[in-house]
Protein backbone atom coordinates (compact mmCIF):
# COMPACT_ATOMS: atom_id res chain seq x y z
CA UNK A 1 0.00 0.00 0.00
CA UNK A 2 2.86 2.32 0.75
CA UNK A 3 4.39 1.70 -2.69
CA UNK A 4 1.13 2.68 -4.45
CA UNK A 5 1.03 5.93 -2.47
CA UNK A 6 4.57 6.69 -3.55
CA UNK A 7 3.75 5.87 -7.18
CA UNK A 8 0.63 8.06 -7.13
CA UNK A 9 2.51 10.93 -5.48
CA UNK A 10 5.31 10.71 -8.07
CA UNK A 11 2.76 10.71 -10.91
CA UNK A 12 1.00 13.76 -9.45
CA UNK A 13 4.26 15.67 -9.05
CA UNK A 14 5.21 14.79 -12.62
CA UNK A 15 1.85 16.00 -13.90
CA UNK A 16 2.26 19.27 -12.01
CA UNK A 17 5.82 19.80 -13.19
CA UNK A 18 5.01 19.24 -16.88
CA UNK A 19 3.08 22.53 -17.41
CA UNK A 20 5.81 24.50 -15.65
CA UNK A 21 8.48 23.08 -17.96
CA UNK A 22 6.43 23.65 -21.09
CA UNK A 23 5.67 27.25 -20.03
CA UNK A 24 9.37 28.12 -19.85
CA UNK A 25 9.95 26.81 -23.38
CA UNK A 26 6.84 28.61 -24.67
CA UNK A 27 8.04 31.93 -23.28
CA UNK A 28 11.01 31.82 -25.68
CA UNK A 29 8.71 31.40 -28.72
CA UNK A 30 7.35 35.01 -28.91
CA UNK A 31 10.85 36.38 -29.40
CA UNK A 32 11.24 34.19 -32.48
CA UNK A 33 7.84 35.26 -33.80
CA UNK A 34 8.60 38.95 -33.29
CA UNK A 35 11.81 38.62 -35.26
CA UNK A 36 9.94 37.36 -38.34
CA UNK A 37 9.27 40.10 -40.94
CA UNK A 38 5.66 41.29 -40.87
CA UNK A 39 3.87 41.69 -44.20
CA UNK A 40 2.20 45.03 -44.79
CA UNK A 41 -1.56 44.78 -44.56
CA UNK A 42 -2.01 47.71 -46.94
CA UNK A 43 -0.18 45.82 -49.70
CA UNK A 44 -2.89 43.12 -49.77
CA UNK A 45 -5.62 43.44 -52.43
CA UNK A 46 -8.93 44.99 -51.34
CA UNK A 47 -11.73 42.70 -50.26
CA UNK A 48 -14.55 42.08 -52.77
CA UNK A 49 -17.91 43.85 -52.73
CA UNK A 50 -20.82 41.95 -51.20
CA UNK A 51 -24.55 42.44 -50.72
CA UNK A 52 -25.28 42.86 -47.00
CA UNK A 53 -29.07 42.49 -47.25
CA UNK A 54 -31.45 39.89 -48.69
CA UNK A 55 -32.21 42.13 -51.67
CA UNK A 56 -31.30 45.63 -52.87
CA UNK A 57 -33.15 47.75 -55.43
CA UNK A 58 -31.18 48.66 -58.55
CA UNK A 59 -32.02 52.25 -59.54
CA UNK A 60 -31.56 54.35 -62.71
CA UNK A 61 -29.85 57.23 -60.85
CA UNK A 62 -27.94 57.57 -57.60
CA UNK A 63 -31.08 58.60 -55.73
CA UNK A 64 -33.66 56.75 -53.67
CA UNK A 65 -36.43 58.56 -55.60
CA UNK A 66 -35.25 57.39 -59.04
CA UNK A 67 -36.84 54.64 -61.12
CA UNK A 68 -36.30 51.06 -59.94
CA UNK A 69 -34.74 48.91 -62.69
CA UNK A 70 -34.47 45.60 -60.87
CA UNK A 71 -33.48 43.80 -57.71
CA UNK A 72 -30.01 42.61 -56.73
CA UNK A 73 -30.24 39.52 -54.55
CA UNK A 74 -27.54 38.25 -52.24
CA UNK A 75 -27.00 35.16 -54.45
CA UNK A 76 -26.42 37.22 -57.64
CA UNK A 77 -22.97 37.81 -59.11
CA UNK A 78 -22.19 41.44 -59.90
CA UNK A 79 -19.37 43.82 -60.73
CA UNK A 80 -18.80 47.35 -59.50
CA UNK A 81 -17.54 49.97 -61.95
CA UNK A 82 -17.80 53.28 -60.08
CA UNK A 83 -18.94 55.04 -56.91
CA UNK A 84 -20.71 58.35 -56.34
CA UNK A 85 -21.13 59.43 -52.73
CA UNK A 86 -22.82 56.55 -50.95
CA UNK A 87 -24.03 54.95 -54.21
CA UNK A 88 -22.34 52.20 -56.23
CA UNK A 89 -22.85 51.58 -59.97
CA UNK A 90 -23.13 47.83 -60.57
CA UNK A 91 -23.72 45.36 -63.36
CA UNK A 92 -25.79 42.39 -62.23
CA UNK A 93 -24.26 39.46 -64.13
CA UNK A 94 -27.18 37.19 -63.25
CA UNK A 95 -29.80 39.40 -64.93
CA UNK A 96 -27.76 41.85 -67.03
CA UNK A 97 -29.28 44.90 -65.32
CA UNK A 98 -27.00 47.92 -64.82
CA UNK A 99 -27.71 50.66 -62.32
CA UNK A 100 -27.09 52.27 -58.97
CA UNK A 101 -27.47 50.60 -55.58
CA UNK A 102 -27.10 52.09 -52.13
CA UNK A 103 -23.67 51.78 -50.55
CA UNK A 104 -25.43 51.10 -47.27
CA UNK A 105 -26.20 47.56 -48.49
CA UNK A 106 -23.44 46.91 -51.04
CA UNK A 107 -19.92 47.52 -49.76
CA UNK A 108 -16.51 46.01 -49.13
CA UNK A 109 -15.52 44.60 -45.80
CA UNK A 110 -12.73 46.44 -44.04
CA UNK A 111 -9.53 44.49 -43.56
CA UNK A 112 -8.29 44.46 -39.97
CA UNK A 113 -4.53 45.09 -39.74
CA UNK A 114 -3.01 44.20 -36.40
CA UNK A 115 0.45 45.53 -35.64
Amino acid sequence: MRSTRIAISAAMLGALALPVLSATTASAAPAAVAAAPASSCSSLPPLPYAVRAKAVTIRSKASSKSTALGVLYKSHKFTVSKKSGNWVYITDKSTGVKGWVSGTYVYRDVRMCLD
